[in-house]
């Protein structure tokens, strides 16, 4: 039956969740946050691995502690909204067209917290703490929407807590490391529709949309990752970073899949494919992607500073394919992603007002890993445009206050979704309507 190989496709979504969550929209590609400093929001993210005074690059570039003054704190939180309105058709395996609205707003506003702690030991050594989420999104569509076969409800959230110790060599060369545990949960739903598998068996009775079913995901899992990087310092202005974080692999053993099945499917699925559609748990493993950054950072004079950076991600490797098996009767599925490496670029500056007050803007190109091939309405993310400005004050030696602001311009991705066995013929063809802002405040205090 054709239901079976739905099925597997949805659970292996669910489960693996790997590649077609709709994050990517307001923050950097796919589903990975780069949200974790209200300074570096400020300039698009330029000189996160090299600038001075931002405790985030505890995170990105361990050896930049050497730009951080003493003990200190800091605690950012971004508020992220993001707008995804679909604007197409549905039709049914027969070619009708599909019952269902357009799925309403499946954005949503969210916060990105981060922390971090340095403290430096000796004249040369550092050590810092830093509590970051690099990875997460939610979507959640209206019920009975056009799309329901696909997806309705998508929820990941990547929570890394690192430590991370560097050494400087001499004032202009620095190496540090850190190692990071990163706990992942998921939650994924969507329908199922019966109706056309059992019609296309000819089961009496049965029609495109008449039996609708719901399958729910829930899982989590914990694993270690770990990031090395270097500064170095041509002269007292100029500060080039050089870092990498690992690739995180997660082994999911314990997902939980939920189906729901209307009774009448039911009582002919028991017969036509016992021990199938029944609520059960599976394994997967599921790679968060590798990173590299080059980070540069140069003081024209004691007002202008510049940055830069160039990030590049590893999602090719990550996302070439996820293999799920599942503890019920339901056979193993490997699922093909199709995303491609991805290039980040951006361009900041620092304007020193006066004493206490600095202005930042910036700006970065962010490319995505998707392609109209490989586009699904768990990911109808598009490549973007940051437009960033933010501001600094600090009314003392010890407190310092950041605030930025982006804005994201982008194309309004096309989604075409065929009718296949792995979506029992339900096909879509349209585009999306995708808008993201983001605000953010830190707050800094130096012992």
């Amino acid at each position: 039956m054709h239901t079976a190989s739905t099925l597997a496709r949805v659970t292996a979504l669910a489960v693996g969740i790997a590649g077609v969550l709709a994050v990517g929209h307001v923050n950097a590609a796919a589903f990975q946050l780069k949200e974790n400093s209200a300074k570096g929001l400020g300039r698009a993210f330029a000189g996160s691995g090299s600038a001075q005074g931002d405790a985030s690059i505890i995170a990105v570039n361990p050896a930049g502690m050497r730009q951080l003054e003493g003990t200190m704190v800091q605690g950012d939180l971004s508020a992220i909204s993001f707008k995804a309105e679909y604007e197409g058709t549905g039709r049914k395996p027969t070619g009708q067209p599909q019952t269902g609205g357009d799925g309403g707003d499946a954005g949503m506003i969210a916060p990105v917290p981060a922390a971090y702690f340095h403290m430096p030991i000796g004249e040369k050594a550092h050590f810092g703490v830093s509590l970051t989420a690099p990875f997460g999104f939610k979507t959640d569509y209206d019920n009975g929407w056009v799309g329901r076969y696909t997806g309705l409800k998508t929820d990941l959230k990547a929570i890394d807590l690192g430590f991370a110790a560097s050494y400087d060599v001499n004032p202009y060369v620095s190496f540090g490391a850190s190692v990071f545990v990163e706990h992942l949960t998921i939650e994924l739903s969507n329908n199922i529709d019966f109706g056309t598998a059992l019609a296309q068996s000819r089961v009496p009775g049965f029609a495109p949309g008449s039996a609708d079913g719901k399958l729910t995901v829930e899982g989590d899992n914990n694993a270690v990752g770990w990031t090395v990087g270097g500064l170095f310092s041509p002269d007292e202005n100029t500060h080039i970073g050089i870092s990498y974080r690992s690739k995180v692999e997660h082994k999911i053993t314990g997902g939980d899949a939920t189906f729901d099945v209307p009774a009448n499917a039911a009582a002919v699925l028991a017969v036509a494919q016992p021990g199938r559609f029944i609520s059960t748990s599976g394994k997967a493993t599921l790679t968060l992607p590798a990173s590299a950054t080059l980070s540069v950072t140069h003081n024209i004079n004691d007002r202008w500073t510049v940055m830069g950076d160039v990030t590049r991600t590893a999602w090719s490797t990550a996302f070439d394919a996820v293999t799920i098996d599942y503890a019920s009767a339901q056979p193993d599925s490997v699922l093909e992603f199709g995303y491609r490496d991805t290039t980040f670029v951006s361009l900041g500056t620092d304007y020193k007002l006066s004493d206490t007050i600095t202005l930042r803007g910036g700006v970065a190109n962010d490319q995505t890993p998707t392609t109209d091939a490989h586009r699904d309405v768990r990911v109808p993310d598009t490549s973007r445009i940051w437009l960033s400005v933010g501001m600094g004050w600090t009314p003392s030696a010890n407190t310092e206050y950041n605030f930025g602001y982006t804005r994201l311009l982008t194309n309004d991705p096309n989604l075409i979704v065929p009718g296949t066995t792995n979506n029992q013929g339900n096909s879509l063809n349209g585009k999306y309507k995708v808008r993201g802002d983001v605000l953010a405040a830190s707050f800094q205090y130096k012992f």
